[in-house]
């Protein structure tokens, strides 16, 4: 039953040609869950995941992609501008080995360079409160990393069919 975790191109190729995917933005604290259409075309925030442990954030995760007939992950990988990895990418691959081993679908990574501070302006620029802010960044940072991965898919699809 263990899932690949892949980059987003190689998980896609793993992936159904319709289906939802789910979005993750994984924080120390909490995880921000989008998901798209069957038709891969826009990110909807779902909820933000307060984080317990490991086996009851992966089963509530699990739940979801049920309950909406996901067909893959998208999990965000934090990235250093640099393009190195350190402690929070590393934690983002471990919790990817281990979702994996709790289900079939495979798991790609999205580079989320800046998503967050990206929702954090956007936010402020909606003059959200910062009590607002911190209850829906990390959903609203889920959707951001979840629709740069469905554009770009659209993009890579767009040019091996066009």
């Amino acid at each position: 039953m263990t899932a690949a975790v892949l980059s987003l191109t190689e998980a896609a190729a793993q992936w159904p040609p319709r289906g939802a995917l789910i979005g993750l933005d994984l924080g120390t604290k909490t995880i921000g869950v989008a998901v798209s259409d069957p038709d891969r075309r826009l990110a909807t925030g779902v909820t933000t995941i307060v984080r317990k442990t490991f086996t009851k954030d992966a089963a509530h995760l699990l739940a979801l992609a049920a309950e909406r007939g996901a067909v893959g992950f998208v999990l965000g990988l934090p990235i250093n501008m640099d393009g190195s990895e350190g402690p929070r990418a590393q934690s983002a691959r471990a919790f990817a080995r281990n979702l994996a081993r709790l289900t079939s679908h495979a798991i790609g990574l999205w580079d989320e360079r800046l998503s967050t501070a990206a929702v954090e302006r956007e936010l402020i620029a909606l003059d959200a409160s910062r009590a607002k802010r911190s209850k829906v960044i990390d959903e609203h940072a889920a959707i951001f990393i979840l629709q740069g991965a469905l554009d770009r898919l659209r993009v890579l699809r767009n040019h091996m069919t066009g």
